[in-house]
């Protein structure tokens, strides 16, 4: 339908009536993947299954360069449990109040109650090396390594909800990086830049909404 619709189109404007709405599976998976913050360790796939997911939908985000500046660690049981701990240490520190910390630790709990966790990294060994190779760009690599990070994120989160599996993205870092990569031996020059706990979906995302199209897009012909 639409296709004879745009021939239309394209033959007499006249008969264009309205806006044509293309039909896209990418967007409506990208309409079911939203920040779960219930979540649960109920979930039918492995452990091997999730990770496998991960390492193919990261490889396939795209990176300027083919840089491939992406790392991720796919933490399950007791070592993403540890994820939760050390944030929960880290954040008892700096608390303002009891009362605060409180409800922060239901918050942290809640992560820690998912089937794993997600860690993302740059590869600043990387970056450094596209710097000194292409000095005439060096001043951009750090952030197109940040848009490759986004890029495989938003990729992994959304084959995670094809999947019907619930997560989130968090961003505890710097706070915690000293203490992650010590409590799993990365690699120092690997910059932790987000958490994603992931699991059974408990409870549904709350309604979403967006701003006006006019604030957000222009059309030019």
């Amino acid at each position: 339908p639409y296709r004879r619709q745009r021939q239309m189109c394209i033959r007499d404007r006249n008969k264009c009536t309205g806006v044509i709405i293309m039909n896209s599976q990418f967007n409506s998976l990208s309409a079911n993947r939203r920040s779960i913050y219930a979540l649960g360790d109920n979930l039918s796939q492995t452990p091997e299954e999730i990770f496998d997911l991960v390492k193919q939908t990261v490889k396939n985000s795209p990176t300027a360069f083919n840089s491939q500046t992406v790392r991720a660690v796919v933490l399950f049981g007791k070592s993403s449990d540890k994820v939760w701990e050390i944030v929960e240490d880290a954040l008892r520190k700096i608390a303002k109040s009891p009362d605060a910390f409180e409800q922060t630790k239901a918050k942290i709990d809640s992560f820690k109650a998912g089937y794993g966790t997600i860690l993302y990294f740059t590869d600043t060994t990387i970056v450094h090396q596209l710097e000194n190779d292409y000095p005439s760009y060096a001043a951009n690599f750090a952030n197109w390594a940040e848009q490759g990070l986004g890029g495989a994120q938003q990729a992994v989160w959304t084959a995670l909800a094809e999947q019907g599996i619930g997560a989130s993205l968090q961003h505890y870092n710097p706070l915690i990086d000293d203490a992650i990569h010590q409590a799993f031996n990365l690699p120092a020059d690997w910059q932790l830049r987000a958490e994603m706990p992931f699991g059974s979906i408990e409870a549904p995302a709350g309604e979403k909404t967006h701003l006006d199209d006019e604030e957000m897009f222009k059309l030019i012909k």
